[in-house]
């Protein structure tokens, strides 16, 4: 039975006043949230939307991947709704979100945003997902060179989001032919406008989880950590059927960030 082995650190770098960045890191489901800067209560909209998500998923363990996703997504939107329609103040709230659940048999990613996911196999980088982002757009038309992006002016504009509109764009949903030894990453960025893909390759090999996601995280800092930066490393592996439970990280920790936590179970976490 595949499951992950994994662990995460979420950092409020050397700038921001407070952490806008959640996470849940659990053998069976892991999610990145970063609440979308600029925009109101962040820290709620990444809260909520990843209790909401995972409590959908730990729910319901046996489902379908990808309905999982579907659903728990829907339950962090309307969950974030529910919230600015409760404080007007929070008004434009929004969060980005990867997300990626195992079955015991398949791995499925969500994502929506500019949050990442990687694939490290044979000591090789893939990227997984695409910045949903107005200079991703320019990359994509050939109009901008992928080393122009880190100085162009609206390079952290994103253009599509998890917020509490019903009329949206959808999300992206990956199905992900893992095996035994891959090794994915989760992170907000946080990471990527400051590490390069080659010294992510690099410093993702290191020996355990916890240790990678550490050293990508002071990585991140020590290249002036400008904004809140959350790393989960998840190694696939083969093996017995476990309990569900995890670990929260970020705004997600503080129940007051979460919209309506009594609306849904979390399971033991």
């Amino acid at each position: 039975m595949l499951r992950f082995s994994g662990a995460g650190v979420s950092d409020v770098g050397l700038v921001r006043p407070q952490n806008e960045d959640s996470a849940f890191v659990g053998p069976y489901v892991a999610v990145v949230a970063d609440g979308v800067g600029g925009a109101a209560a962040g820290e709620v909209a990444s809260a909520t939307a990843t209790y909401a998500l995972t409590a959908t998923v730990l729910g319901r363990m046996g489902e379908e991947p990808e309905a999982l996703l579907l659903d728990g997504m829907e339950a962090a939107r309307t969950s974030i709704r529910r919230g600015v329609q409760g404080d007007l103040n929070r008004l434009g709230m929004a969060t980005t979100v990867t997300a990626i659940v195992c079955d015991g048999h398949r791995a499925v990613l969500a994502h929506v945003g500019d949050s990442r996911a990687y694939l490290l196999r044979d000591e090789a980088l893939t990227r997984l997902t695409n910045d949903h982002t107005y200079v991703q757009g320019l990359v994509s038309a050939g109009q901008l060179r992928p080393e122009e992006v880190g100085r162009h002016p609206w390079r952290n504009v994103v253009l599509r989001s998890l917020d509490g509109d019903p009329v949206h764009e959808g999300v992206d949903l990956l199905p992900l032919p893992v095996r035994p030894g891959d090794r994915l990453l989760l992170c907000s960025d946080g990471l990527t406008d400051l590490v390069p893909d080659p010294m992510i390759e690099e410093l993702l090999g290191v020996a355990d989880p916890h240790s990678a996601a550490a050293v990508l995280t002071q990585a991140a800092l020590a290249a002036g950590g400008r904004d809140n930066v959350t790393v989960v490393v998840l190694d696939v592996v083969d093996g017995p059927m476990v309990v569900g439970d995890g670990q929260l990280l970020g705004a997600v920790r503080e129940i007051a960030n979460i919209v309506d936590p009594g609306a849904v179970r979390l399971g033991r976490c």
